[in-house]
């Protein structure tokens, strides 16, 4: 019964690591096609977002099978709550990256404001090597390192507030941005709220580790 137990858990942990691969190759294809004005590689996005619902139903449906059949205690109990929890967060942010996707096919023929694209390809690379480094942590049961991770949560707050910022300044100096600009920012907005998921994932991590359950960034947990 035990290696079963083992095998069917290391399924799930694979599958899981396998969904944040592809939420963050995906999050890492919103920002490009948002910045190239790239509406087919948007809807590819869109039309692909089901998959990773799918995927994310089938790793909560065999962890409340694992949990009847097998009632795991301790730290077993605590891996598959872990996954049950920390696949909801990436299949969120999955979601933002899908906004953003719309957020393309809507911006497309719009004024251009090159300096605060510039800013979102760059924090969009940032938090897309939060999602690949958390997923390295959760690979390693490593809490420090989800606490790392979590710790640079702030600073994508700060590029947020840089490109809102940048993008309220130029409506007020240049009307024809208005449709433009207010996509850029909430295309900031999403990637922000991307950030708050990964730390999110990050105290589940801490919870494996550790069984406490803790706030890392509690100034981000109301964004999401």
């Amino acid at each position: 019964m035990r290696r079963l137990f083992d095998d069917e858990l290391n399924d799930i942990d694979a599958n899981f690591t396998e969904m944040g691969m592809m939420v963050s190759e995906t999050i890492e294809k919103a920002v490009k096609a948002f910045i190239d004005h790239d509406r087919e590689l948007a809807q590819e996005i869109i039309d692909n977002d089901a998959r990773i619902n799918e995927r994310e139903v089938e790793l909560e449906q065999k962890s409340f099978e694992m949990i009847a059949l097998y009632q795991p205690v301790t730290s077993d109990l605590r891996e598959i709550v872990t996954i049950l929890k920390a696949v909801s967060e990436l299949e969120r942010m999955a979601d933002y990256a899908r906004n953003i996707a719309h957020a393309t096919i809507r911006v497309k023929g719009h004024v251009r404001v090159p300096e605060i694209e510039a800013q979102l390809s760059e924090m969009g690379n940032r938090v897309r090597k939060m999602v690949e480094e958390m997923l390295s942590a959760y690979v390693k049961s490593d809490d420090v390192a989800a606490r790392k991770v979590a710790a640079k949560d702030a600073k994508v707050g700060e590029m947020y507030d840089k490109i809102n910022e940048k993008g309220i300044s130029k409506m007020e100096r240049h009307p024809d941005t208005v449709i433009g600009a207010t996509d850029y920012l909430n295309v900031a907005s999403y990637l922000m709220r991307i950030g708050a998921l990964v730390t999110n994932v990050g105290e589940w991590i801490v919870y494996l580790n550790t069984g406490k359950i803790i706030e890392l960034n509690p100034e981000s947990s109301n964004l999401v």
